[in-house]
């Protein structure tokens, strides 16, 4: 069993997964005066029994680390995880330079990139104390030269986007999850016949659910996920993926999917939202949120 709980912070990325083992992930971040503590005080209580925690940077533009300096200074961020690179920024805020001072530390950072393989995060160690979290990476390639162009993009201050990794999380005999960060179409496009996307129950659409991050159709037609969840991106930039069962942050507001052996059940903190495609299971509300229906996974 895992929990995967997807925050609403408005414009921005905070995800975490409560995993089944001995394992604790953060994916992105963005919190203000307004809920950084509130925000950081579940953090610390839902990760508290973990013994393996993990902080994810899929790049960094504000809205995926606004917070972080604060976050760091109270969890202490031991494995930060981030695709290597040199990116730069003409105004650097005091989240920004934490960000390249855990990117760049020797003992903190590891970098990402398709296959790559580490204890506990996707194989278990030798005695198997802690168990994997079952995360792996599928992109960056980082031999591909539009990959080296973005990387060189974002060394220059340009936007860090495209360097972005695609990150999967599965459970045994359970869900399988996709992150794209704020990987853009077009970039998608030049890269979208060198790797082939598993299947995948849910995915959280790139660039926060803007038409700008759509998918290729040839990757949606691989993946062929049941649930997308769009992210809170402007209501008029929004690509809604017609076609697609989609659930929507912007209204539904924090979303939990509650992971077990071939089912996720699914809370949102609305209490009026709602959607007609999951199953009811008749469970009861929790998480500080309402059940909203079940997926066969």
């Amino acid at each position: 069993m895992s929990i995967i709980k997807s925050i609403s912070v408005g414009n921005g990325d905070l995800f975490y997964i409560k995993h089944g083992s001995s394992n604790f992930t953060i994916i992105d971040c963005n919190m203000d005066e307004t809920n950084k503590k509130e925000i950081t005080d579940e953090i610390i209580a839902e990760s508290k029994e973990k013994d393996i925690k993990r902080f994810i940077s899929t790049h960094p533009d504000e809205d995926h680390i606004h917070g972080l300096k604060y976050l760091d200074d109270q969890i202490g961020i031991l494995n930060f995880y981030c695709v290597a690179n040199e990116a730069t920024k003409s105004d650097e805020t005091e989240d920004f330079k934490r960000y390249c001072e855990l990117r760049d530390s020797k003992d903190k950072a590891f970098h990402i990139y398709r296959g790559c393989s580490r204890c506990w995060m996707n194989k278990d160690d030798d005695e198997k104390k802690y168990g994997s979290s079952g995360i792996n990476i599928l992109w960056p390639i980082t031999s591909n030269e539009d990959y080296k162009t973005e990387l060189s993009n974002a060394k220059d201050g340009k936007s860090p986007n495209n360097i972005s990794p695609i990150i999967k999380y599965s459970l045994n005999n359970g869900v399988t999850v996709l992150w794209f960060g704020d990987l853009e179409n077009t970039f998608m496009e030049k890269i979208k016949d060198l790797i082939e996307l598993p299947k995948a129950d849910i995915i959280f659409a790139p660039h926060h659910g803007r038409s700008s991050g759509k998918i290729p159709k040839e990757w949606m037609e691989s993946i062929d996920p049941k649930i997308v969840v769009i992210g809170e991106a402007p209501s008029e930039k929004i690509n809604y993926l017609s076609g697609y069962n989609t659930i929507t942050q912007n209204t539904a507001g924090n979303i939990i999917f509650d992971c077990d052996t071939g089912i996720v059940d699914v809370y949102v903190s609305n209490e009026n939202y709602s959607v007609d495609f999951l199953k009811d299971k008749k469970k009861s509300n929790k998480y500080n949120g309402k059940y909203i229906g079940s997926l066969d996974v």
